[in-house]
């Protein structure tokens, strides 16, 4: 069993355009507690890619956030990728925390799959 993005009725929100202005909104709305993580992100991506002489950082960043959007604006796939998270740390034994992982990494790539990343 894959772990598929939820996709219907239970949306927060559309999906958005993956432009700053866009992505930045919609995280307001569906995990505004992460937005000073994505400030440093994004000032971080601007010094790359003007150090590099290349956009590849912003895309990658414009990327990475579009994904979180994607999980978070759809509860359900958001409160099965925290708990994954929780129970991979908190397994004592390392076949469960393994199993959580993949459960975690499954619903990620999910996203980045929606997105045709």
């Amino acid at each position: 069993m894959t772990a598929q993005p939820e996709h219907h009725a239970e949306e927060l929100i559309p999906r958005p355009e993956r432009t700053i202005t866009a992505l930045k909104a919609a995280l307001a709305v569906v995990a505004p507690d992460r937005l000073p993580e994505m400030q440093t992100e994004q000032a971080e991506a601007i010094t790359k890619a003007i150090d590099s002489d290349t956009l590849a950082p912003l895309r990658g960043f414009l990327l990475r956030w579009a994904v979180v959007v994607e999980i978070e604006r759809c509860p359900e796939t958001a409160f099965k990728l925290r708990r994954a998270e929780y129970l991979m740390q908190v397994a004592e034994d390392p076949d469960e925390s393994r199993r959580q992982a993949l459960t975690a990494a499954e619903i990620v790539r999910a996203a980045y799959r929606t997105l045709g990343a």
